[in-house]
């Protein structure tokens, strides 16, 4: 029979290949063949069919520990190298730029499933940077699906017009135009979805093209997408479709209204994949894995980060994770100026019912951020490279009225600048504002030659000339529009300006918007992205408090992507390994809906180093972690199974002090309540965890660390060392009760219990060793500082200690576990097992005009 049966198959193969499946069917029963051979046949073609598209594409092993289909661009293409042609043209060069663009829109695309199988329905997450080319790489991903046989391309981009038109345009211009018999389009420039009539002549066998459809999320537009998709199903089941969702993390998690007709949409496709695109996936990664969702289940992928992006690490600088060396972790840029908070409620209502009537007020703050942009986009055009346009935003509120009230004092302190820079003593102003923020950051270190004042002074008028205020809102009419020659501008605005739209040559921001959330607070960041001719000058002014939330945030995505690359690189899936997301104490990972039931992540201090780097400076405060301190010593030299001293060095160590002694310490040493990993009640329940249940961590070793050439610190009677300088971080309006030292402890001194040359040993051999050495030990570390803590000149970001008392700082390694840890509650994740998350609102979602 199966002779028989391959016969019959070799016979009709020709017909199958010459006509549409609806055809080939009918003439197949012609010929009285019964309706289950004839499926048979058909299956089997389809088979076949894959299987030769496979022997040109071979299964190959890339991109870590993934199988594909797809090994990257052919000659045949039309799609792809039409991109690269127009990026050309713009200037990007092949090397690194074209060739990462490639790399990484290769790796998406290996991630789908083959065009031609029967039925599929992928769901992955591309995780890149804010303002960092996101549409670059999706439209290529696009580009490339295309040239192997995706025929429907769905993109929901965003739920403003603004950023739907937006990406219209870039569709059109890097997809449609270069080809344009092979794309049929279902919006345009100026046009979101409206039903088309017959759809037999957009997904019918006649007709080849790749059909386009740009919507924007909103409830009235998908419902007319999804009736129209479903009334057309006849014509879907051979159409494979590519669902690219723009800020995936917005309006489609845990939305009563977008994410069902997202839904929906995709039930119409029997072919179907479904990849979102986010700077912030927070949302998305705590999705219900067990639903029938949006969960990333078959693949979450990072985008590398392209050279000269200017990101939240970069700008603000982070903590440094497990496995670091903490020298080797940057500060940051020193391009953040502090915003006093008492200047806070002269541009922001304190309340909802001071918004009505708020007229803010042009503080010294706002005025020299104005200044100085004017003087920024001064500079550029002495320049002459670069982005022509400058753009400054202002982000105080979300409220469009208060938006609206900044539009008559910008305007006037536009008009009396104008009019004063025949004044000397403005001029002089200028300049000194000038000369203190070039001297702040080198424009040598960026490759730039610094502009002179005098240079830029006869670009002034012309810059003010031409500089507009504009309030950008979803109420207001004025919008940003670079289509029309170089803009200058000060924007004001909110949710419009703070997500997935491009502020050209934005150089100046001025923000205090209140958040709560980390992806909300993350898309706000419109300064993020590249500054290609001006690296050197952008500023952001904003309060303290955020800057240290941003800071914080740059250590998250950095977690966070280290964890998503194990997908790469381990034998893992998103329905295996749940990404952690490290949690903060004032500050929501996501809206309350979104993670209403994410769980704690198991996540354990075993093979970590923890340590303290934010401080009180009151002397109080201090008194009571030195007495702590000096009540350890005391107890480990009464306790110690051994005692090392090495005074030359400036360290004791105080071997097999029972674990007691350590918790008794925790218990009244006081952490700094801005420090979620210093929790001093999880530390010791994790350590009474292992004693209890594995055996270990029940003997520590307690030593101190201080400098030879410091001044002394007693600990106890014959426990003296110098006192070390750990100068805080300058942020310019702190409370004048805190510091941010930001390093602790070095790698030596997380080996100072180890024997053996281990100066030139990284963290992970450190590790390894310990490891082998002193596999159920662990090791407490005290740190006297000096309260003066004068900084290296080196160190520009940084300032004196000056605490009323001296400091001691505390560093524990905790040993990697032999069996499996006891957990700790540092992370939420998805719930791998079973859980429900739903019920958020937006505003803007059933209104077709936003």
């Amino acid at each position: 029979m199966t002779d028989e049966f391959d016969d019959m198959y070799e016979t009709f193969k020709a017909l199958l290949d010459a006509f549409p499946p609806s055809e080939s069917v009918k003439r197949l029963e012609q010929f009285g063949i019964s309706p289950d051979v004839v499926q048979r046949i058909r299956e089997r073609h389809e088979q076949q069919t894959i299987r030769i598209k496979e022997l040109e594409e071979p299964q190959a092993v890339i991109l870590g520990n993934r199988d594909t289909w797809y090994t990257g661009p052919q000659a045949k293409d039309k799609c792809w190298p039409a991109i690269v042609d127009l990026l050309r043209k713009d200037g990007w060069p092949q090397e690194p730029a074209i060739s990462a663009l490639d790399d990484s829109s290769t790796r998406v695309v290996s991630l789908l499933n083959h065009p031609k199988e029967k039925a599929f329905s992928t769901r992955g997450l591309v995780v890149g940077y804010v303002q960092s080319g996101k549409t670059t790489n999706f439209t290529s991903v696009m580009a490339k699906a295309a040239d192997r046989g995706y025929k429907l391309f769905i993109v929901l981009a965003g739920i403003h017009n603004g950023l739907r038109r937006q990406t219209q345009a870039r569709l059109v211009q890097q997809l449609v135009e270069p080809n344009p018999a092979m794309w049929s389009q279902l919006t345009g420039l100026d046009k979101d979805f409206t039903p088309q009539e017959n759809p037999a002549s957009y997904f019918g066998k006649n007709n080849k093209t790749h059909v386009l459809c740009v919507v924007k999320k909103n409830a009235t537009v998908l419902r007319k997408l999804a009736r129209w998709l479903e009334k057309a199903s006849d014509y879907l089941k051979d159409c494979p479709a590519l669902i690219i969702d723009d800020e995936a993390d917005q309006a489609t998690v845990a939305t009563k209204s977008i994410n069902p007709l997202i839904l929906s949409m995709m039930s119409c496709l029997p072919r179907c994949a479904y990849v979102g695109y986010t700077a912030s996936p927070f949302a998305n990664l705590l999705i219900d894995p067990s639903a029938e969702d949006l969960y990333p289940k078959d693949f979450v992928v990072n985008l590398p980060k392209p050279m000269g992006h200017f990101g939240t690490e970069v700008l603000f600088g982070r903590y440094a994770l497990d496995g670091e060396d903490p020298e080797q972790v940057d500060d940051g840029y020193d391009m953040i100026r502090s915003i006093p908070e008492d200047d806070v409620p002269c541009v922001r209502p304190e309340t909802r019912a001071d918004v009505e009537g708020f007229e803010p007020v042009i503080t010294e703050t706002l005025r020299r951020a104005v200044e100085y942009f004017w003087l920024v986009t001064a500079a550029r055009r002495v320049r002459g490279t670069g982005n022509p346009h400058s753009t400054m935003l202002i982000h105080t509120s979300v409220n469009t009225a208060v938006h609206n009230s900044f539009e008559a004092p910008l305007a006037h302190l536009r008009d009396r600048s104008a009019r004063s820079l025949s004044d000397a003593n403005f001029l002089s102003r200028l300049r000194d504002l000038w000369e203190g923020e070039t001297e702040r950051v080198a424009a040598e270190d960026f490759g730039e030659t610094k502009v002179s004042f005098d240079r830029l002074v006869p670009e002034l008028p012309g810059v003010l000339d031409s500089c507009r205020v504009i309030m950008d809102n979803s109420s207001s009419e004025a919008r940003l529009d670079y289509e029309n020659g170089p803009v200058v501008a000060i924007a004001v605005g909110g949710n419009t300006l703070s997500r997935g739209l491009t502020l050209e040559g934005l150089s100046v921001s001025y923000f205090v918007r209140s958040v709560s959330a980390y992806d909300t607070l993350l898309q706000m960041g419109r300064w993020f992205g590249f500054r290609n001719g001006y690296a050197d000058l952008p500023r952001i002014w904003m309060t303290d408090e955020l800057a240290e939330w941003f800071r914080h945030l740059a250590t998250v995505e950095t977690e966070m992507r280290r964890d998503i690359d194990i997908y790469m690189t381990e034998d893992e899936t998103p329905l295996t390994f749940a990404v952690r997301l490290r949690t903060h104490p004032a500050l929501r990972v996501t809206a309350a809906a979104k993670m209403r039931d994410a769980v704690t992540a198991a996540s354990a201090y075993g093979g970590q180093r923890v340590q303290t780097h934010y401080f009180h400076t009151n002397a109080d405060w201090l008194r009571g972690n030195i007495d702590a301190s000096r009540a350890l010593v005391a107890a480990s030299v009464a306790s110690a199974v051994r005692t090392e001293e090495r005074p030359e060095e400036g360290r004791y160590i105080f071997r097999d002090v029972p674990h007691d002694v350590v918790t008794d310490f925790l218990a009244t040493y006081k952490f700094h309540e801005k420090s979620p990993e210093n929790d001093a009640d999880l530390i010791i329940d994790y350590i009474r965890k292992r004693v209890a249940t594995a055996g270990s961590l029940g003997r520590w070793n307690v030593a101190i660390v201080g400098n030879p050439k410091g001044e002394d610190f007693t600990f106890a009677s014959g426990v003296t060392v110098g006192r070390n300088v750990r100068a805080r971080l300058e942020i310019p309006n702190a409370a004048p009760d805190f510091a941010d030292i930001k390093t602790l402890m070095s790698r030596r001194d997380a080996a100072v219990d180890l024997t053996g040359d281990t100066a030139k040993l990284t963290e992970k051999e450190i590790t390894d060793l310990r490891r082998v050495q002193l596999p159920d030990t662990g090791l407490l570390v005290l740190y006297p500082i000096d309260k003066v803590s004068e900084p290296n000149p080196t160190k520009k970001l940084r300032a004196p200690l000056n605490a009323e008392e001296h400091v001691i700082g505390v560093g524990l390694v905790f040993p990697k576990p032999r069996d499996m840890d006891s957990t700790v509650k540092k992370y939420i994740s998805a719930n791998l097992a079973n859980v429900r998350i739903e019920d958020e609102d937006y505003s803007l979602l059933d209104s077709e005009d936003a």
